[in-house]
């Protein structure tokens, strides 16, 4: 039935997101001159697993103003390397400390914005174990705490029209209660979806990661 996933038993979903990232290489430099990193949080509570998606706040000549997204933001000169970057974003923007109440378990392929931003981004993975509570900033407009089961299998899946200039592209999206999760938030999760589905060795969908 979709919605439904259970780790596999004697196991918790802890464990194989751990089993995920066990195999992951040295982390090198992002060669671009402008760069960001993201959080992709996971909750394991009840026998389930969840993420934190927030939706950013409407700002005039913010180019991601409005979207659904993964915590994070620009690298500072101060941070040293991309997990500060993500885990000093993911305080500012929501008020979680992922250093205090974070495990980092791994990171994602490295991403661009479809839109044509110079920005290389990279994603970073983190474990809760208990529901944090959250104090969002300017920045955030909201905060929700999803179900990855329903994701996982598929549902909600839908596409998103992007233009750009005199050209129109179908993406791949997520419909999520009336909310629109497309573009390098959606690759993002893509990515961490085909890794565990196959660590789970579930078929699952067959998403179109393609764009």
């Amino acid at each position: 039935m979709v919605g439904v996933m259970s780790a596999p038993a004697g196991t918790s979903f802890s464990e194989q997101i751990r089993r995920c990232f066990a195999d992951l290489t040295p982390e090198a430099p992002i060669a671009a001159a402008r760069t960001a990193a993201i959080a992709l949080i996971l909750l394991e509570v009840e026998g389930s697993l969840e993420l934190l998606l927030i939706e950013r706040a409407t700002r005039e000549g913010d180019p991601w103003s409005g979207h659904m997204a993964l915590p994070g933001g620009h690298r500072d000169a101060a941070d040293s390397d991309l997990g500060v970057t993500a885990e000093r974003e993911t305080l500012e923007e929501v008020g979680l400390d992922l250093r205090v109440r974070g495990e980092r378990v791994g990171r994602l392929s490295d991403v661009m914005p479809i839109r044509g931003v110079p920005i290389a981004v990279r994603p970073y993975v983190y474990l809760l174990q208990t529901r944090p509570s959250l104090l969002l900033s300017a920045e955030v407009r909201q905060a929700l705490w999803v179900p990855v089961a329903p994701l996982l299998t598929g549902a909600g899946h839908t596409t998103y029209t992007f233009s750009r200039g005199d050209q129109s592209f179908e993406l791949p999206a997520w419909n999520i209660d009336g909310r629109l999760v497309w573009g390098l938030t959606y690759r993002v999760l893509d990515e961490f979806f085909r890794r565990f589905n196959a660590l789970l060795k579930s078929p699952g969908p067959g998403l179109d990661n393609s764009h």
